[in-house]
């Protein structure tokens, strides 16, 4: 059948540039009939048709199953009409023979390129029009009835994202969702035609538009749409009864957008979508066949770097746990199969300093991302003598494990709350930025820390917690109404730790960029109405010991030094000689409490919490 198609299109085109070496003879001789039809006209347009077919046939658009009107048609239709366009100018000027006007393989050529040209558009127009027709969007007066069983979408975003959204809806009657209209904020998109469905308006007008073209769904075709557009179309949908769909960053689509790739809108969307920019040629040099390790591996935040790190082509990629549930998790995300039966995956404990050097000779990393931590704020508040024995000894013991092999670059993964702490989980990260630091002047490889806050998605994290509670049919529990966090996705968080990792200046604590901070009661009520659910409330239950009403970045007095990335800065934190940890030997909560705060206070601390200074005292 296909064949046969062909077939027709090539006489279609012969056909095409009959006519128009006819028509182009015409013009050149002022409509004189006569010489118009003259035998050397006639041998030229002969020549024209054979070259054509025979070119065409060969390597150009019929030797191939174009779909109709589409780039690489047209784009095969132009070279084949200019290969032969080309030689059939030069023969008429040297040619023995008669073979018309010399202008006649230039004019003529042209127009029947455009009359091919044409027809394709014309064809894919009437398909385009008779399969929006075919799927229930029948055009009135009064707006748009649906027919058929998919359902009317309103597509926002003109751009490349939704004109090829448009498109795959329109070609796949399987999709369920029709396309009725089209809006965009750019004025100039205004009445745009994509594959006959037009813009009507920009978001202001979603709510009439919606009303006019009875539209049950919107789609967001904006890949890129920060949490602010995003926000605001949500709004807007719910005033106009819209269920609202949207297409992922452009990273996670494989191809151009398809109605496959369309989701529900979440709360992850809502929070922050921002595009990160990296300068991957930097990440490639400094991962690209290296022998890397990343301790926490089984964690959120190191099952993530794994997975981003293996896109490098590291020459080894280590990953330590002493979570084996965790380790499986992660190799079965990177190869599909969690045997556990290879030396890339480390059962081993930071807190076991002998364990971490035998780790480090065998491995022999030249990159390392330390991201094993204890995190929960408050546990740790209730068990200090847990978060000095792993976030502070386990981090000078992969250090040190570390720096007796040589390890080139080495990445402390660092929190927020080390930002003017006021919590254990914040002395202890502080005083582990402190630690990374002292080790940048022992050698010339680079030894760095990176911070940043809240991550959405993470094991433990508010949305978890939320969802779990609205599942139960709530309540939900809020500390505060206006504690406020910042947050990052977990995959921007990692990526930006890579590019922390190449342009890291030695002895530095790098700071990435978080956005504006987010209240958590506004979290809280997002989750709440996404769910549908009416009868569920929100709790405040006040403030725990360790917490702020707002985080911080930068402890007051650090200088902020830009990087090379715009979305990275650094500051410089004073030194901790690891020594003094090996001098200090703890042996209750309080006194663990105590020392750390007072260590973290070297680097910029507040004041430590009253009911601990009560305990010393007695």
């Amino acid at each position: 059948m296909d064949g046969v198609r062909r077939c027709l299109w090539c006489v279609v085109d012969a056909l095409a540039i009959v006519v128009c070496f006819y028509v182009a003879a015409t013009l050149r001789f002022d409509l004189d009939l006569g010489q118009s039809f003259s035998r050397p006209v006639t041998n030229c347009l002969i020549l024209a048709v054979a070259a054509h077919l025979l070119i065409g046939t060969l390597w150009g658009p019929y030797a191939v199953g174009h779909v109709r009107g589409s780039y690489e048609e047209i784009l095969d239709i132009a070279e084949t009409a200019l290969l032969w366009m080309v030689p059939l100018f030069f023969l008429v000027l040297a040619a023995p023979v008669d073979l018309g006007p010399r202008s006649l393989p230039v004019t003529g050529g042209a127009l029947s390129v455009l009359t091919m040209f044409g027809a394709r558009f014309v064809l894919r127009a009437v398909r385009t029009r008779g399969a929006v027709r075919t799927r229930g969007a029948v055009r009135t007066r009064a707006g748009v009835a649906n027919t058929s069983g998919s359902r009317r979408t309103l597509i926002f975003g003109a751009g490349e994202g939704g004109r090829q959204l448009v498109r795959a809806l329109v070609r796949d009657p399987g999709a369920g969702l029709v396309p009725v209209a089209v809006l965009d904020d750019d004025p100039r998109k205004r009445r745009l035609r994509i594959d006959g469905v037009r813009v009507l308006g920009n978001r202001n007008d979603l709510v009439a538009v919606a009303a006019r073209t009875e539209a049950e769904v919107l789609a967001i075709a904006v890949p890129s749409a920060h949490s602010d557009m995003l926000n605001d179309l949500r709004r807007r949908a719910d005033e106009a009864d819209l269920e609202v769909l949207v297409l992922p960053p452009a990273s996670e689509m494989l191809g151009g957008p398809k109605a496959s790739d369309l989701r529900s809108l979440d709360v992850r969307d809502l929070l922050g979508r921002r595009p990160v920019e990296l300068d991957l040629d930097a990440i490639a040099g400094s991962m690209r066949g290296h022998r890397i390790l990343v301790t926490g591996a089984g964690g959120s935040i190191g099952s993530e770097l794994c997975r981003q790190i293996a896109k490098f082509g590291p020459a080894k990629l280590f990953m330590l746990d002493r979570d084996e549930s965790g380790l499986h998790g992660t190799q079965v995300s990177l190869t599909g199969q969690g045997l556990l039966d290879d030396d890339t995956v480390v059962l081993a404990d930071i807190r076991d300093a002998e364990r971490m050097h035998e780790v480090f000779e065998i491995t022999r990393p030249d990159v390392v991302f330390h991201a094993a931590a204890l995190k929960h704020l408050p546990l740790l508040e209730q068990y200090p003598m847990e978060a000095w024995k792993t976030n502070v000894v386990g981090t000078l013991n992969v250090l040190r494990a570390a720096f007796a092999v040589g390890v080139k670059t080495f990445v402390n993964i660092s929190t927020d709350k080390a930002a003017n702490p006021c919590c254990v989980l914040g002395y202890s990260k502080r005083i582990t930025e402190r630690l990374t630091a002292s080790f940048a002047d022992k050698d010339d490889n680079t030894y760095v820390s990176v911070r940043f806050g809240n991550v959405l998605g993470s094991r433990g994290s508010v949305l978890t917690a939320f969802t779990a509670q609205i599942e139960k049919g709530g309540p939900v529990t809020v500390t505060h109404p206006d504690v406020e966090r910042y947050f990052m996705l977990i995959p921007e968080a990692c990526q930006l730790v890579l590019q922390s990792a190449a342009i890291g200046r030695d002895g530095e604590v790098m700071v990435l960029e978080m956005g504006s901070p987010v209240k958590i009661d506004d979290v809280a009520k997002t989750l709440i109405e996404m769910s549908g659910r009416t009868d569920i409330d929100v709790t405040y239950t006040g403030l725990r010991p360790g917490e702020k009403m707002s985080e911080e970045l930068f402890t007051p007095g650090e200088v902020i030094n830009t990087t090379g990335h715009e979305l990275i800065s650094s500051v410089s934190v004073p030194r901790l000689d690891p020594d003094r940890i090996d001098m200090t030997h703890l042996s209750t909560d309080a006194t663990a409490m105590a020392w750390m705060h007072d260590v973290a206070a070297g680097g910029g601390a507040t004041a430590i919490p009253a009911a601990i200074s009560r305990e010393l005292v007695v």
